[in-house]
């Protein structure tokens, strides 16, 4: 391959890939604690079957913990992977400690819905459980996720010729670590302006929403890392340049620099605070991916024929292009507050995280984890993302009928044949998206407790 094309990373045979590894463990955990959660969410809104739960306050902690686990945990963690291969070799001591808190937060995230008193505030991008353990668990994981950019931005590797296409791929990594690092900030500026008399769920909610927005930068620009490492392992030839790719990837990241201007220009109880967020998020959000896209979806239709990882590094490319660009479109059809709303977020995040399952599959056998079933992992990314087509094309049905978001059994109201149809399609796709998320720890942990000789990468795939 041409190093125009080889958009990918050496992953190094020292303690950067036990690193990576490391993290590849806690996005196991954080899936499987979500996958739990999931089938709790999805049985509590199904109807009829939702009717036999007597414990609908359950509904809204187990939704909680089902999105900090599947979005924030899964998401970063995965960023801790690719971080951890793209750093300097050297002492880890700093990288080491970022993955024990994360991990140890992680664990009290699990537990804290479990203990009484727990009450649940849906605030938006990262909800909380009104639970000093609840709160010990978020902190001490946002901790160890501040150590690991920090490490991943003082110890981040040379990027080496910007014009190929391995340096446009580092960029990007850096990139979302600066993006990460904005992130927080912003998280600590909302702290410091919150008024005193805000309490429960606007506090949170404006607390959240500028860091927030800008962790959904961190997203995309993770899934166009793995979108253009996707891209190289199925035997695509873009067609862009690796300096278009850098211009791409640069949109992304200056982006997220428009966010200490809006802190600038208005406080956090502006309402030009909120509505800027959320423009810069749906227009920059666009501007970042769709040229990258577009690029792609050509070089598919001139492609042929090819070998089983080459088929594998394809499914999961297609369908995240696929879910993602569904979740955009349904974004722009957003008014008022109901379930449409879930259903743009569902599509757009179950875009980021097919592009890493993809990747992660890519990975296991160059860290030393042969994959053990290539076609179950092939045709994983196909039964996942068709659940969750079906699932986020319920929710937009039934928000076209009122059915209000974050609400459970009876508050549903479900009162026409159209609203029980709809969410019983949510019912049944979230259940089928179960099936592909199940399908996805299996893979990973049949190669994980199995491994083999490590696989020195020559060719970066």
């Amino acid at each position: 391959m041409s190093p125009d094309q080889d958009y990918s990373l050496e992953v190094p045979q020292d303690s950067r890939r036990l690193l990576a590894v490391g993290w590849l463990w806690l996005c196991v955990l954080a899936l499987m604690g979500a996958g739990i959660f999931s089938l709790l969410l999805v049985l509590s809104r199904t109807p009829y079957v939702s009717d036999v739960i007597p414990w609908i306050d359950f509904f809204h902690s187990a939704l909680v913990v089902h999105v900090d686990l599947s979005v924030l945990v899964w998401s970063l963690s995965f960023g801790g992977i690719l971080w951890s291969l793209n750093q300097r070799p050297g002492k880890a001591w700093l990288a080491w400690m970022a993955l024990a808190l994360a991990c140890l937060g992680s664990i009290i995230i699990i537990i804290s819905p479990f203990v009484r008193d727990a009450q649940p505030l849906m605030s938006n991008y990262i909800p909380v459980l009104q639970h000093p353990l609840f709160f010990a668990g978020l902190f001490t994981f946002a901790l160890g996720f501040t150590l690991l950019v920090v490490n991943s931005m003082v110890f981040m590797a040379p990027v080496g010729p910007l014009m190929s296409g391995r340096g446009a791929l580092r960029f990007g990594l850096n990139a979302a670590a600066v993006s990460a690092a904005v992130a927080l900030i912003c998280f600590v500026w909302s702290y410091i302006q919150m008024p005193d008399y805000l309490l429960g769920q606007s506090f949170f909610e404006l607390l959240f929403w500028g860091g927030g927005h800008v962790l959904q930068f961190t997203y995309t620009l993770l899934m166009l890392v793995c979108w253009l490492w996707l891209s190289s392992a199925a035997g695509l030839t873009l067609p862009i340049t690796p300096r278009v790719v850098l211009v791409i990837l640069f949109v992304g990241l200056a982006c997220v620099f428009v966010s200490p201007l809006i802190y600038l220009a208005y406080p956090i109880t502006a309402l030009e605070h909120v509505e800027l967020f959320t423009w810069l998020m749906r227009w920059g959000g666009s501007l970042a991916t769709l040229p990258l896209a577009l690029a792609i979806i050509t070089a598919l239709l001139r492609y042929g024929g090819g070998t089983q990882r080459e088929a594998l590094a394809r499914s999961a490319l297609q369908c995240s292009l696929f879910l993602f660009g569904i979740g955009g479109m349904i974004g722009f059809l957003i008014s008022g507050s109901n379930v449409t709303i879930p259903a743009h977020y569902h599509g757009s995040i179950v875009g980021v995280t097919l592009a890493l399952m993809g990747v992660c599959y890519l990975l296991l056998p160059q860290l030393g984890y042969p994959l053990r079933n290539m076609k179950m992992a092939i045709w994983q990314p196909v039964i996942y993302s068709t659940g969750q087509l079906m699932h986020v094309g319920g929710l937009v049905w039934s928000g076209g009928y009122g059915v209000q978001r974050k609400v459970a059994g009876a508050e549903q109201s479900l009162d026409s044949i159209e609203r029980v149809l709809g969410m019983g399609l949510m019912g049944f796709g979230g259940l089928v998206s179960s099936v592909g998320g199940l399908l996805f720890l299996i893979v990973i942990l049949r190669a994980l407790v199995r491994p083999g000789q490590a696989v020195h990468n020559t060719e970066g795939g």
